[in-house]
């Protein structure tokens, strides 16, 4: 019979064999990256991070990011096969890994971010893997959703092979795939909201210099912000394409009021940080209005018939101001509302169809972890 003093001495031994087992068996088990990084909320400044106006002018956008991610999956396969799959849109495509690098892929931002890390930082040795996605909101709704996509990815390719990229390096990444190498036309601010997350104010300036300032609010400014936040599916995604293209033109060609307006905006973008810092919600439906009109200047389409239609019935169920997220045309609005009047607001907002909610800020940006498949 054993007694209490050789129990004890045997114990420790034994949970360390079974420590070490366990380590074994994951070390030996087939392992997944797993990456998300935060969909986010474009306060003010929207659109001045387009080029050329950031190059000329120098950009300003105040953003924060919230409680909707998109998500990226990357595992290796053993078959020669690397696969892109959209698991939110049900859309899969597989092909001979070194075939992956030269055919055509309908899921685009996959592809380009697949050839983008093979060619830079893997030696062009295209390895056979499985890469999916999927986003906690539409297509097209206008909380940069496609690039937040995109960044998730970088991150989860960051981590799989230590690549050295921090998250400046992994924003501008994301960027020059999304606006260069696969030619979509879209502004800056995204892919850094994504990267950095929480609440940030981010200045754009010439020779793609980005400088990420975050806030630091006096107690109780960022709940009572938070609490005073409705969101509002408008039922209609959008691109963005054709409104961007519109908003860059007006700048490329001197137009005066489009850049007057442009002007409008980064000035709003400085007092609405001004007025979130304190937790001024008043200040804010001031410059979210103002902002929004000046917005509407920048290119046609930016407003529409329902998006009007919401904007007057949030008026009159206690809004004190709203605008539409992204570029416009669709996707998600936002309004600013006294949170005592908050539940009146999204309950109208849903009586006409509109997917309105309350929205959670997040304080962190992209981040990584594996799994055993």
């Amino acid at each position: 019979m054993q007694d209490h003093d050789s129990l004890r001495t045997h114990a420790p031994v034994q949970k360390t064999v079974a420590a070490d087992l366990t380590n074994r068996r994951r070390a030996a088990a087939p392992s997944i990256t797993r990456a998300r990084a935060p969909l986010r909320l474009g306060l003010a400044g929207g659109g001045t991070d387009l080029s050329p106006y950031c190059q000329r002018y120098g950009g300003a956008i105040l953003n924060v990011t919230i409680d909707r991610h998109a998500y990226a999956f990357i595992s290796a396969r053993d078959d020669g096969q690397t696969s892109f799959s959209a698991l939110d849109l049900g859309k899969e495509e597989s092909f001979e890994a070194a075939a992956a690098m030269t055919e055509d892929s309908a899921l685009v931002l996959h592809q380009g971010v697949y050839r983008r890390i093979v060619r830079d930082f893997l030696g062009g040795d295209a390895p056979p893997l499985s890469i999916q996605t999927t986003v906690d909101a539409p297509a097209g709704s206008g909380l940069g959703s496609s690039s937040a996509l995109v960044v998730a990815l970088v991150e989860a390719f960051r981590a799989r092979y230590a690549l050295p990229l921090g998250r400046y390096e992994i924003a501008h990444l994301a960027w020059e795939i999304e606006r260069i190498d696969l030619g979509l036309a879209g502004g800056r601010q995204d892919q850094y909201a994504a990267a950095f997350g929480g609440v940030n104010f981010i200045e754009f300036l010439s020779d793609d210099r980005v400088i990420v300032n975050p806030l630091r609010l006096v107690p109780g400014a960022m709940e009572e912000i938070e609490s005073s936040i409705v969101v509002c599916f408008t039922g209609q995604s959008r691109s963005s394409h054709d409104i961007i293209v519109q908003q860059t033109s007006g700048v490329s060609t001197a137009d005066a009021r489009a850049i007057e307006a442009m002007h409008q905006l980064k000035t709003d973008a400085h007092e609405m940080k001004l007025a979130f810092v304190h937790g001024d919600v008043r200040g804010m439906a001031e410059v979210l209005q103002r902002s929004w009109i000046a917005k509407r200047q920048t290119a046609s389409g930016v407003s529409t018939g329902m998006i009007e239609k919401f904007q007057e019935l949030a008026a009159q169920n206690g809004a004190l101001a709203g605008k539409i997220s992204g570029a416009g045309g669709g996707g998600f609005m936002m309004f600013i509302v006294k949170p005592e009047d908050r539940q009146r607001l999204i309950g109208a907002l849903r009586a006409a169809g509109g997917d309105a909610d309350a929205v959670a800020f997040t304080h962190t940006g992209s981040v990584t972890w594996t799994a055993t498949t």
